[in-house]
């Protein structure tokens, strides 16, 4: 956090500085307590203040931040921003905790373009936005001190918690920006004003809020139409809907993936064992090998949108390669992969899912090394709409397709995917099993899988796929 007083807070936020109810009077308890310092991380859980903590106290469905505010006391906090006064810490009231989190966010965002220079690159696609940020993380902190997202806080929430964590040494911001309609990314980047925008793809990932491909194209390009003139605009090549997203930015822009005229391209890609993906890069007029230690051969198309960011914020293409080489999961619950003491492989890519990505990570599991077999353990994937049963069905025929030996389907809502496999190969290799609950599941692997079998888990996160994954490997579900 850039250290700022609480006076300082309110003139951003337009809100007002006031005492705590329960301060003892003074002449002008307000104007002393505008000169409190808030040097500490910036939360809205209170569970997470520490020393110095600035506590904003947000009105949600299901809770009122303000409740907590003794609790961010006790971890540290110093003060809050809040709709109504406290009794327990001096704090900033405004009208709006949302609006002035935003505000003060827009405010260390230019104050950093400003003061240092700072460069922010957004993130924005249906699938791969958390691995792309990641892995872009990883690669430009090489370069200089970077700030981006943890986990998937890309949401109004997330976008200012994270921007809050600047410091005056922060010379890159990496945000992951998503969007569950219309208008959501132009809100993020009205906040944090991206030099660098990446649209990775359009898929079919809430399909059923935004009705079609065509609508969530729109949501994804108001990163690109946010893009400064002397900015850059990074594009998927493969994807149409992307590619044609050049149209709508004055910013410059740069082609990825494997068509011909993009500007940083891959060829000779292959698959290790592992399911590790290897691949030519051709970028700037050369060409390099890389081999990454991520899994899945969709890495590639993320690791050619950060060879772009890269290279345009002054890094050479070795020292890019380099560090895509060194780079491993950072986000739990991503093709994470586990090898267990009895010889079975345990892969949990079940942070969420749509098609697109449980097509890409089936596609992984049957190319990868084993000695036994391959599992495919698949929950629903949520808010695809009227299509919804039949992407189900064609996840079942895909996996069948793949070779997949034995698949698994967990919960009513990915019944559809059993019944696509057990369908299209009646009489064919592939095992099926049903299992209504995590616990049913659990029992069914334990009694089917066997040294050398390589087993996958894949779903929306409401499934709660990747809590089974953690029990497969001996960890104790998170709180």
């Amino acid at each position: 956090m850039i250290p700022l007083t609480l006076a300082e807070i309110a003139d951003i936020t337009g809100g007002r500085p006031i005492a705590p109810t329960d301060a003892v009077d003074t002449n002008a308890p307000d104007v002393a307590f505008a000169r409190v310092l808030i040097d500490g991380p910036v939360v809205t859980d209170s569970r997470e203040a520490g020393p110095g903590s600035l506590y904003v106290a947000r009105v949600g469905e299901h809770a009122d931040g303000h409740v907590y505010v003794p609790a961010a006391r006790a971890a540290g906090a110093v003060a809050a921003l809040v709709t109504r006064p406290v009794a327990e810490l001096p704090a900033v009231l405004v009208e709006d905790v949302q609006e002035a989190f935003a505000a003060l966010a827009r405010e260390i965002v230019r104050r950093q373009v400003q003061d240092v220079g700072l460069v922010v690159v957004g993130v924005t696609g249906s699938s791969g936005k958390t691995t792309t940020k990641d892995l872009l993380a990883h690669v430009l902190s090489g370069h200089a001190e970077t700030v981006a997202n943890v986990g998937s806080l890309n949401s109004e929430v997330g976008v200012p918690l994270t921007v809050c964590r600047v410091t005056p040494s922060t010379r890159i911001l990496v945000l992951e920006m998503g969007a569950r309609g219309i208008g959501h990314v132009d809100y993020l980047t009205g906040m944090a004003t991206p030099r660098i925008g990446i649209v990775l793809n359009v898929g079919s990932a809430h399909l059923g809020e935004f009705g079609s491909r065509e609508v969530i194209a729109t949501a994804k390009a108001e990163l690109v139409e946010a893009l400064p003139t002397g900015g850059l605009a990074v594009l998927n090549a493969d994807d149409d809907l992307v590619r044609g997203m050049a149209g709508a930015t004055s910013a410059r822009v740069m082609l990825t993936g494997r068509a011909a005229d993009a500007d940083v391209r891959a060829t000779d890609v292959t698959l290790a064992g592992s399911g590790a993906p290897s691949f030519t890069l051709h970028a700037a007029g050369e060409s390099w090998p890389v081999r990454m230690s991520l899994l899945g051969e969709h890495q590639v198309d993320n690791a050619l949108a950060v060879v772009a960011a890269a290279l345009e914020v002054g890094m050479t293409p070795p020292q890019i390669v380099e560090r895509l080489e060194s780079a491993t999961t950072a986000s739990r619950w991503r093709m994470e992969r586990h090898d267990r003491t009895d010889g079975v492989v345990v892969v949990n890519d079940a942070y969420n899912a749509n098609p697109d990505s449980m097509a890409a990570a089936l596609r992984t599991l049957a190319r990868m090394e084993r000695s036994g077999r391959t599992v495919a353990v698949l929950g629903g994937m949520y808010e695809l709409g009227p299509d919804s049963a039949a992407e189900h069905r064609r996840m079942g025929r895909l996996a069948a397709d793949l070779g997949v030996d034995v698949l698994l389907a967990v919960a009513p809502d990915a019944a559809a995917i059993a019944d696509g496999a057990a369908d299209h190969a009646p009489t064919g290799p592939i095992e099926v099993y049903r299992a209504d609950t995590l616990d049913a599941a659990q029992a069914v692997l334990e009694d089917v899988l066997v040294a050398g079998d390589v087993v996958l888990l894949k779903s929306s996160r409401d499934a709660g796929l990747r809590l089974l994954g953690d029990r497969l490997v001996g960890q104790e579900d998170p709180a």
